[in-house]
């Protein structure tokens, strides 16, 4: 971002020297993001403290392995009452809290990276743009399914990550296309969405092995 689009989000340093809780009840975040590899760092307090005036205060402790995770995914619902968004670096198991099970989301780049490389390599793009980057961060939103999203999760099960990087990958394409970046002349002749999709399909690697026959050799 450019000085003057940054402009609008600010800040003195009227907050320097703070602790995190102090912080907080200065400027009053409505996000955590911890980034810090320091176990710890969101405390009860300053969950409690954010969870006062934010109905749905989002935390995201980032920080690997779980050792030095900022907080817990059972501290931060159990802090919250139940409210907080989280997602963390670490993967944590569902918990149960007021009689409701609360899945965590791991939050990693392999959400993003895989479909948006392949994106923008199927369309042989000339960069990366912004908008390609937005594009794919708002696939992966799109791809978290309404009972997903009721167990607290903001990204979608792991085990469908295939489907979300093809989603992905179609988002990515289909921006660099209309920005005027790609240089596929194939992808950029297909109007139709279906047949856009299809198209990236047929360029998807498929792991698929045949079983291996183990048969005993015999000298003659």
């Amino acid at each position: 971002l450019t000085i003057l689009a940054q402009k609008p989000f600010g800040k003195s340093d009227e907050t320097a020297g703070l602790s995190p809780l102090e912080c907080a009840r200065m400027v009053k975040p409505t996000v955590l993001l911890g980034l810090s590899a320091c176990r710890g760092a969101f405390s009860e307090d300053l969950i409690r403290e954010i969870s006062k005036y934010c109905e749905r205060p989002v935390i995201y402790p980032l920080s690997n392995p779980i050792s030095v995770a900022e907080c817990t995914n059972k501290e931060a619902i159990q802090w919250s009452e139940g409210r907080a968004i989280f997602a963390s670096g670490s993967p944590f198991q569902p918990i149960e809290y007021n009689g409701k099970t609360y899945v965590p989301s791991q939050c990693n780049n392999m959400y993003i990276f895989p479909g948006l490389g392949f994106g923008a390599a199927v369309s042989q793009s000339k960069i990366v743009s912004d908008k390609m980057i937005h594009a794919a961060s708002i696939a992966v939103a799109e791809m978290v399914t309404e009972e997903e999203s009721q167990n607290g999760m903001v990204f979608p099960e792991l085990n469908r990550i295939r489907e979300v990087s093809q989603h992905v990958a179609l988002k990515v394409a289909l921006c660099s296309v209309k920005e005027g970046y790609a240089r596929n002349e194939t992808l950029k002749s297909i109007s139709d969405e279906e047949e856009f999709k299809g198209y990236l399909l047929s360029k998807t690697y498929d792991p698929v092995y045949v079983p291996l026959v183990r048969k005993e050799f015999r000298h003659v």
